[in-house]
């Protein structure tokens, strides 16, 4: 095999900042009372609420790798600290949707929104094709991440 030894400590970089967001991410589940699967159920109704896509027990159950009942339990634990609701779906009254709480997300902002300023501002500092070749990278890592669970 080549020495990749350029590629290898961008690697390590990643893994360093992946490990640090986990901390961070696993800080705020503590503070809160929630479990990590947790708040990965929230990230997960963030990205749905803000692509506009409907989130079912069955679909969030799915994104989390979750049994039926591990799912029931973790929408009625977030639903007991007042982050989630479930709600009818207006167009098939037999759908049972689950969306995000409004305190959960002034939670999440009051916790993670100076990291997120932060983040912008340190890609403010990039040109156009520097930002899309991080943003090739990290979508292809992405990719390659949920190929492997496969």
């Amino acid at each position: 095999m080549p020495d990749h030894e350029r590629e290898m400590e961008t690697v390590h970089l990643l893994r360093a900042a992946t490990v640090e967001l986990g901390l961070h991410s696993a800080r705020f589940a503590h503070r809160n009372g929630m479990h990590p699967t947790d708040v990965r159920a929230l990230i997960a109704l963030l990205d749905a609420s803000r692509s506009g896509t409907d989130m079912t027990a069955g679909r969030l159950g799915a994104l989390l790798g979750l049994n039926s009942a591990g799912t029931t339990a973790l929408i009625d634990r977030l639903e007991r600290l007042g982050h989630v609701r479930r709600v009818r779906d207006g167009r098939d009254r037999r759908r049972v949707l689950v969306e995000i709480e409004e305190r959960a997300v002034e939670l999440g902002w009051d916790h993670f929104g100076p990291l997120i300023a932060r983040a912008v501002g340190l890609l403010e500092g990039y040109d156009e094709r520097e930002l899309a070749a991080v943003r090739r990278f990290l979508t292809a890592v992405r990719d390659a991440a949920a190929e492997a669970a496969d």
